[in-house]
Order: structure tokens, then C-alpha cells, then sequence
């Protein structure tokens, strides 16, 4: 008679989990190791991180307006001369500014620039030789690795959450319409006030901006990727705001019929359908018209508004480009030269 097969799976050779832990007398010395090793990690980030971030309060200009907060945040300090990233949207419409310091010391601030696209802005505080932090590469994450939030959420001062990288390269809209990529999702814990703080990894570098939650989700936190934020920072600091291209056309994406994708040789079967066009425009004045589908700019096919919108983002402002449209089932060319927009309008 063949022996059994639960007999072959339970013998000396395949032990099961269980059977195994008995067996190794150090397997819970071995376990306490490793949770040691992990609060040792979270506490030296906290002890190099922490000094660098603020919580940010904000107040109009009307006297008194200590004792009628109308915002709160928090922030991260980023360079020794006292600038600080925080969200666009726990400053946006303050009056007057105040960030207050690790060690309880409260400063005047005021607002350098802000991207509402990003959901960034920076602010300098009156202060020298500050604590700050130093960016990582959030493009080099993984999902499942170490994030530790640190900010002021509901008003508690300096408080500390871990979690893990749940998800990386999510896109969600901004307040203006703009679509944020290479958002990162997280599941250490946020609250209102946690805006704005950083997001760090196991060797306190900071890999996002946190940003947002979903209301009665659990564990569904997002942060601004570090990378966007070195690229908005500069800019910020030097002009105030992130220039960036614009058209003067609202439009929507439109399917096409295969038999138009097949005569014209499109390599999509989607477009962007312009509705309307502001005639003073660099759209005008390149000729584009309603009904127009955009089906590519500098060859680079276009799909949705937020296709136009990534390539503006890239291209420089000012330099000739050329957009594909079709146009009574024809396919044509169209130079046009791009604008900065004054205030990043949502239609393209």
C-alpha cells in the first residue's frame, strides 16, 4: 500500500509552519529582533525629520486673528534659509501666515509661490539656519516599503504615523481641474492638518508631500511625489509660480470611427473634440475651429485633454509646435505657438 499523501507532506522534510516554530526555540527572540529593529528605524527617522517640519496657521489680515485661526497645516522645512513646502491649499486665501517650529517657536511667514496644479506652495519664514530635510528619488519607490508621515494632525502637534507604499503612479484632480500623476498612496494614517507634511522613507529622506485622504476610507492616504516637488520647488522660489503652456481651447475626448482611424492612418481610435476656442488665443490665431479633433501634437497622439495638458507641462513656452487635427475627414497641419497660462486654465 503506497503511503499516505498527507503522511509525505507532514513527514521530517516538509514540516509545516507551525511544526517548524516549535521546533526553533529563537523564532520569538528572532521576531522581537526584527520589531526592534523596525521602531529603531522609525524613532532615527523621527529624531532627523522632525526638526523640520512645522505646523503652518493661517489668519486674515483683521486684528486679532490669533484668536480666529481660519486654516491649519503643516510643512516641511527645505533649505537653511527658511523656505518651507507645504499644500497650496492650506494657504491659498490666507491673509496672514504664522509656522510654528519643533521647539515651539513661532515665526511670520509669507507665501513665495504656489502651484495650484500640484497642490504645492512655498513659504519663507522670517528665520536663518532653520532644520530642514532633504528630498528623495520617488521614482526609484516600491510598493510595500516603509512611509512614515509626519505633521500636525487636528492641531496635535508633531505627531508620527507609519504605513507602506500601497500603490505608486495614481492620478487624481487637482482644484483647478488638472490632473496630478505619479501620485503616491499610502496607509499610514492621516488627518485634517497632516496636509503638507512630508511623507519619508527608512533613511528620513522625503519621498512626497501628503495631500489627501478619502473621507470614512481607511488606509487610503496620497502624497505629491518628491520628484514633482523638486521640479516645482525651483520655480517657485525663482518667479512665484510654474510656468506652463496653454492653447485657449476647452475640449472633450471623442471616439472615432474605425473606418476614419483605418483611412487616416491614426494610431488611436480616441481624439480630443474642440468645443470652443477663445479667438485671441494661440488656438485662434493658429486657426483651429470647433469640431476640430485633435488626434496629435508633435506626434505625439493625443486622447484626452490630459495628454495636452502633460505635454504643455514639458514643452517650452513661446517655441513652435505642430497639432494634427482632422477637420471634414481630412487630416491637417497646424503650427502653433503656445502661451504661458496666467492661471493654469483646466481646458487646454
Amino acid at each position: 500500500m503506497k503511503p499516505s499523501l498527507f503522511r509525505h507532506i507532514g513527514d521530517s522534510s516538509q514540516r509545516s509552519v507551525s511544526e517548524r516554530h516549535a521546533a526553533s526555540p529563537d523564532s520569538e527572540e528572532s521576531d522581537a529582533d526584527l520589531l526592534d529593529a523596525y521602531s529603531r528605524a522609525v524613532v532615527r527617522v523621527v529624531e532627523t525629520v522632525s526638526p523640520a517640519v512645522v505646523s503652518v496657521v493661517v489668519g486674515t489680515n483683521s486684528p486679532g486673528w490669533r484668536g480666529e485661526q481660519v486654516g491649519a497645516g503643516s510643512g516641511v522645512a527645505v533649505s537653511p534659509e527658511g523656505y518651507i513646502l507645504t499644500n497650496n491649499h492650506v494657504v491659498q486665501g490666507a491673509g496672514r501666515i504664522e509656522v510654528r517650529t519643533a521647539d515651539g517657536t513661532t515665526l511670520p511667514a509669507r507665501l513665495v509661490g504656489a502651484d495650484p496644479a500640484t497642490d504645492l506652495a512655498v513659504l519663507r519664514a522670517d528665520a536663518g539656519d532653520l532644520a530642514y530635510a532633504s528630498f528623495g528619488d520617488s521614482g526609484a519607490l516600491a510598493v510595500g516599503q516603509l512611509a512614515i508621515a509626519i505633521g500636525n494632525p487636528l492641531g496635535f502637534d508633531s505627531t508620527v504615523s507609519t504605513g507602506v507604499l500601497s500603490a505608486l503612479g495614481r492620478a487624481f484632480r487637482s482644484r483647478d481641474g488638472r490632473l496630478i500623476e505619479k501620485i503616491i498612496q499610502h496607509t499610514a494614517p492621516l488627518n485634517p492638518g497632516n496636509s503638507g507634511g512630508p511623507l519619508v522613507d527608512s533613511r528620513g529622506r522625503v519621498i512626497g508631500i501628503n495631500t489627501a485622504i478619502i473621507p470614512m476610507a481607511q488606509g487610503i492616504c496620497f502624497a505629491v511625489p518628491s520628484n514633482t516637488a523638486s521640479w516645482v520647488l525651483p520655480q517657485l522660489v525663482a518667479d512665484g509660480r510654474v510656468r506652463r503652456g496653454y492653447l485657449g481651447i476647452s475640449g472633450q475626448s471623442q471616439p472615432l470611427p474605425q473606418h476614419l482611424v483605418a483611412a487616416l492612418g491614426l494610431s488611436a481610435n480616441q481624439a480630443v473634440e474642440v468645443v470652443s476656442v477663445n479667438r485671441a488665443s494661440p488656438a485662434g490665431r493658429a486657426g483651429i475651429r470647433p469640431g476640430d479633433l485633435i488626434v496629435a501634437i508633435n506626434d505625439t497622439p493625443v486622447v484626452c485633454v490630459d495628454d495636452l495638458h502633460r505635454f504643455l507641462a514639458a514643452w517650452p513656452i513661446a517655441e513652435p509646435a505642430t497639432l494634427a487635427v482632422v477637420r471634414n475627414r481630412r487630416r491637417i497641419m497646424l503650427a502653433i505657438i503656445p502661451a504661458e497660462a496666467v492661471a493654469c486654465p483646466a481646458s487646454g
